[in-house]
């Protein structure tokens, strides 16, 4: 027991210094270029170009990687070979780009990127047999999650979960914790800051409040699973389409620059950080339909990122949207929509609910627990990650369309 713990801490150590060093330049990267575009508002009309290019540089160089997070989760479950080093440069760069000029992307993809192909090259280095190598990928995903966001044990659970639908992989759980934990140390030394957002008050537990929480979270998975399909959908149908791959961001650069122009959509691009700030301190109005269209199109036609950040925005935007509704204070269902279209969305509910806990303090932990459940059930078999299998199925049960479609390797 002493071998295997001092062999994982120093596996585990090493995969978090690189990606918490990796993901903490990212973040000064992706904050300089937010800052820029914002004192820059004309750069929005250069985002077809700046599409066309990174079509063009993964065209030529990134077709091996371009797969993203559903290649990482695709070596875990069928290891074949190493993923590429260049994965991380590539996605890193690339989805800077596309937030300097406007696309509406996150940066979990990008910090979940850069962990595991770190990871795999240190497990390649090594020489880590196939299971060692399976737990070195998923805690440079760990590591990344968890470095991105400032939340170690969410990363680490995330890792677990994302794999498989109903399934955990536990052998993996402490280098996972370990490497997220570091990560994120690593990162705080390197001088990263993660946002505070301001929840301000939990409504009593009553029925009332329990019905209407779970009612919240059955309507964050059916938005979840929305995006996910719509996602995907318009994914697939750019593809069938247009057959030259750098002209779909081209496009969808033009789509999203026009829209921005003639809407003045101009807060439904980037990040949209301070938007989701505003959402627990004052009503968000249709905001969460804004930011759903604008980041389908940027990620359906192929603009670097990830997927997280923007259902954040949408979740806790329409949490706020429908506290009205359900009579809870609109702080409260923003912060349950912020983790609970997350967790329906990547089918990840345990690291929805830790995520709550680590984000906005450990009250809000039951009602997460319950929203973030009823998202997970509400949002079916599909999901944000391609390649995330079904363990076992949410209802007892799989559907036949289900099994066919989760039975091999993308």
């Amino acid at each position: 027991m002493i071998r295997y713990l001092g062999r994982w801490s120093i596996l585990a150590a090493l995969v978090a210094i690189f990606a918490g060093t990796a993901s903490a330049a990212f973040l000064f990267a992706l904050d300089w270029a937010g800052t820029t575009r914002d004192a820059h508002p004309g750069l929005i009309w250069l985002l077809p170009l700046a599409g066309f290019v990174v079509g063009w540089v993964y065209l030529r160089i990134g077709q091996s990687v371009e797969a993203g997070n559903n290649l990482l989760i695709d070596e875990i479950h069928d290891p074949q070979r190493t993923v590429p080093l260049r994965m991380a440069p590539l996605v890193a760069v690339a989805t800077v780009v596309s937030h300097l000029f406007g696309a509406s992307v996150g940066r979990e993809g990008t910090a979940v990127q850069m962990g595991g192909a770190l990871a795999d090259q240190t497990s390649y280095r090594l020489r880590l047999n196939s299971d060692d190598r399976r737990t070195l990928l998923m805690a440079g995903i760990a590591a990344g999650f968890a470095s991105v966001f400032g939340t170690p044990i969410a990363g680490a659970v995330f890792a677990l979960e994302v794999l498989a639908i109903g399934k955990l992989r536990l052998p993996a759980l402490l280098p996972c914790l370990l490497a997220a934990f570091l990560a994120d140390r690593v990162g705080q030394a390197w001088g990263v800051h993660h946002t505070h957002y301001p929840l301000q008050g939990l409504a009593p537990t009553t029925v009332h409040t329990v019905l209407a929480v779970l009612a919240a979270g059955a309507l964050f998975g059916l938005i979840g699973m929305l995006f996910a399909r719509t996602t995907h959908g318009l994914g697939r149908l750019v593809k069938r389409r247009i057959s030259y791959a750098p002209m779909r961001p081209f496009l969808g650069g033009i789509v999203v620059t026009v829209a921005v122009w003639a809407l003045d959509a101009y807060r439904y691009i980037g990040l949209g950080i301070p938007a989701i700030v505003d959402a627990f301190v004052q009503p968000a109005g249709w905001d969460f339909l804004g930011k759903f269209v604008f980041t389908v199109v940027s990620l359906g036609t192929g603009f670097k990122g990830g997927e997280v950040t923007p259902l954040f925005f949408i979740g806790a935007t329409f949490g706020n949207a429908m506290a009205p509704l359900l009579d809870l204070p609109f702080s409260m269902l923003a912060g349950l929509g912020f983790v609970a279209v997350f967790a329906g969305a990547a089918n990840t509910p345990i690291a929805g609910t830790i995520m709550a806990m680590e984000m906005f303090g450990p009250a809000i932990g039951p009602f997460a627990a319950l929203a973030c459940l009823a998202s997970y059930l509400f949002s079916g078999h599909a999901g944000i990650y391609g390649a995330q299998r079904v363990g076992s199925g949410k209802f007892g049960w799989v559907p036949v369309k289900v099994r066919a479609r989760f039975g091999g390797r993308r």
